[in-house]
């Protein structure tokens, strides 16, 4: 019996199906499918994407393959996956904003980088940061207790919440003056430049196309906002002899562990560019499809709050109970990956699962459709939260992958988890959530997995 039954709350009885976005035909040519992609990289996909194992076809001269088969998964992402390296259009699309952090670089550069960077992300680590997500939730709370009653923005919320997370974890300092700024940057970019053009998928990276200037310009503005930001944490001070106290502070003192070479100014503030604007967009990003499956299902809304309440110990919450917390968040994850699309093109000529794969062939690994793969996974489509619980079956560690898997898994996973599972408990456990909109909020994928629009929620207290 779960806690919202023996509660006396009426449980929904058939798992909640919430809507999603027609699937294209799979007749679709080419080129009708690059009209699709500028609005939702997820509406180009048909009903043979979420059934068969690999998809093959053609992509401006080069063959492409669709691979929803965990062993092909785990071939191109952790057996050989030096071999598999982004995409030129990936990369036009994220070094702008990025420049050559994390996410971007690659061989010896990224080697470095991860070397460096992973003693800032250890369990550990995290849990100093902690109080800053924990304080910054409360604040979120308090906000929102002035609009009890009345429609509300959730997604805006989540933005501001984790971009303020962000900016406290990494410099101590709240995101009150620079937030609105931040977020106009991270809007501008979304709006003109994140989207692919033609000309970005067909030229070669050193050829520039003509969204490449636009690019370049934004990239000037923006790394002159992050070189402030840094500035001004430097100016705060530090103490040597006291612990970190950030991210920034971590990141600063790193060094690799087999060379002792630090970041430079540069390379600081590519990897400070990265953490903020990856680190609070798909996690807002997840917060808010959270929000809304839990406004669509009533019962897990209530056992959600149930288990925060018997979780509380002394005001203080523990997240070591907060287990139904987190498989909501992970199921979340499952039916809308932040980050949708893994794009890979093979450096020199391969074999996956058989078939011959040729210098410059393309590799597309989707979470979007491994996730809801009807061969993956039972009611594919539904929203059931007791997949991730304890006693059940886990998924198959190549079908489930909100942050990618093998040597270049997303480096702030555990960060990640930890912020959505603690922000979720603290406003489920203040606020029961209403949707007010009546029109299905469809996914599309740009950047991440974006709602359509912004909905209307209705919040009461407990």
């Amino acid at each position: 019996m779960s806690i919202a039954e023996a509660s006396g709350i009426p449980v929904t009885r058939r798992p909640l199906v919430p809507p999603s976005p027609p699937r294209a035909p799979d007749t679709m040519n080419m080129f009708g499918r690059m009209a699709v992609m500028r609005q939702s990289v997820i509406a180009t996909w048909g009903q043979r994407a979420y059934e068969e194992e690999i998809i093959q076809g053609r992509f401006f001269g080069h063959s492409s393959f669709i691979l929803n088969t965990p062993d092909a998964i785990r071939h191109v992402l952790v057996d050989n996956y030096e071999n598999y390296t982004r995409t030129p259009a990936g990369i036009r699309v994220l070094r702008p904003v990025l420049g050559e952090g994390l996410l971007i670089s690659a061989g010896r550069a990224w080697k470095h980088q991860r070397r460096t960077l992973a003693p800032a992300f250890t369990p550990r680590a995290v849990a100093s940061l902690v109080p800053h997500m924990i304080a910054v939730s409360e604040e979120t709370v308090a906000k929102l207790e002035a609009t009890v009653g009345e429609p509300v923005d959730l997604r805006e919320a989540m933005q501001r919440m984790t971009l303020e997370i962000a900016g406290r974890t990494m410099f101590s300092f709240g995101m009150g003056r620079h937030g609105p700024v931040l977020r106009d940057f991270v809007m501008e970019y979304g709006a003109r430049l994140a989207r692919p053009h033609f000309l970005d998928l067909v030229l070669p990276l050193n050829w520039p196309s003509p969204q490449d200037f636009s690019r370049a310009r934004f990239r000037k503005r923006w790394t002159q906002f992050v070189a402030m930001l840094m500035a001004e944490r430097r100016a705060a001070g530090e103490n040597e002899d006291a612990p970190p106290r950030d991210l920034f502070d971590l990141m600063v003192a790193a060094r690799d562990p087999e060379t002792g070479e630090s970041f430079s100014d540069g390379q600081l503030g590519d990897q400070v560019a990265t953490m903020i604007l990856a680190g609070h967009e798909t996690t807002a990003t997840a917060l808010f499809w959270s929000l809304y499956l839990l406004a669509l299902d009533p019962a897990s809304q209530h056992e959600l709050a149930a288990e925060v309440q018997r979780a509380t110990v002394d005001g203080a919450l523990d997240l070591d109970r907060l287990k139904f917390t987190r498989a909501v968040v992970d199921e979340t994850m499952r039916l809308y990956p932040p980050a949708f699309l893994i794009a890979r093109a093979a450096a020199s000529p391969d074999t996956i699962a058989g078939l011959p794969v040729r210098k410059k062939d393309v590799i597309l690994i989707a979470p979007w459709l491994l996730h809801r793969h009807e061969k993956l996974w039972r009611d594919p489509n539904a929203f059931i939260p007791s997949r991730f619980m304890a006693g059940t079956p886990p998924p198959d560690r190549f079908a489930y992958l909100p942050f990618g898997v093998g040597a270049r898994v997303c480096i702030g996973a555990h960060f990640a988890l930890v912020e959505a599972t603690l922000a979720l408990a603290k406003l489920i456990g203040a606020f029961r959530v209403e949707l007010l909109d009546k029109e299905p909020i469809m996914p599309i994928g740009v950047v991440t997995t974006q709602p359509d629009r912004s909905p209307m929620f209705r919040i009461a207290r407990r």
